[in-house]
């Protein structure tokens, strides 16, 4: 690392306990505990580092590959064409323009602000009623899919 670089954060108390280790060692006071110690003390260290950067980045969540699955078969038995949700709500699920045209009430989704979207306030169960209605909740990770795709943009890809 060139000098006056920037270090990852908790680096310079690594290096800080490396120094105390090579100022035991020189001295020649060496001895079992002082060994044991400083070694705890750098697998404490390695434990406190941030590992931001270990995993790879995720791929974005796809329209047609993760999120219309999910309205197939969870959500479009009511809210297609002619079926009882759509007809209740105005809410087509059948389609990426059908639930972006929203409810007679309303839009569904509010690209960028999942938290502020009617679809994610209904699929987590925030609203008076929960969606799908009268049946389990979508697993976590489903309703995660769908918040992480409106957080993105909910784009038609």
């Amino acid at each position: 690392m060139q000098r006056g670089a920037s270090r990852p954060p908790g680096i310079e108390w690594a290096v800080a306990v490396i120094a105390i280790k090579e100022r035991i060692v020189n001295r020649g006071n060496v001895t079992l505990a002082s060994v044991v110690a400083v070694g705890l003390s750098l697998a404490g260290s390695a434990a406190l580092m941030p590992i931001g950067h270990a995993c790879a980045a995720q791929a974005a969540v796809s329209y047609s590959e993760d999120i219309a699955p999910i309205f197939r078969g969870w959500c479009a038995s009511c809210h297609a064409p002619g079926k009882e949700g759509e007809k209740a709500s105005g809410l087509d699920l059948s389609t990426y323009d059908g639930l972006m045209k929203g409810t007679k009430y309303g839009p569904m989704v509010v690209p960028g602000k999942p938290d502020e979207s009617n679809l994610v306030v209904l699929i987590e169960g925030k609203a008076k009623v929960r969606m799908p209605f009268q049946h389990k909740p979508l697993p976590n990770c489903l309703r995660q899919n769908i918040w992480s795709w409106v957080f993105e943009g909910a784009k038609n890809n």
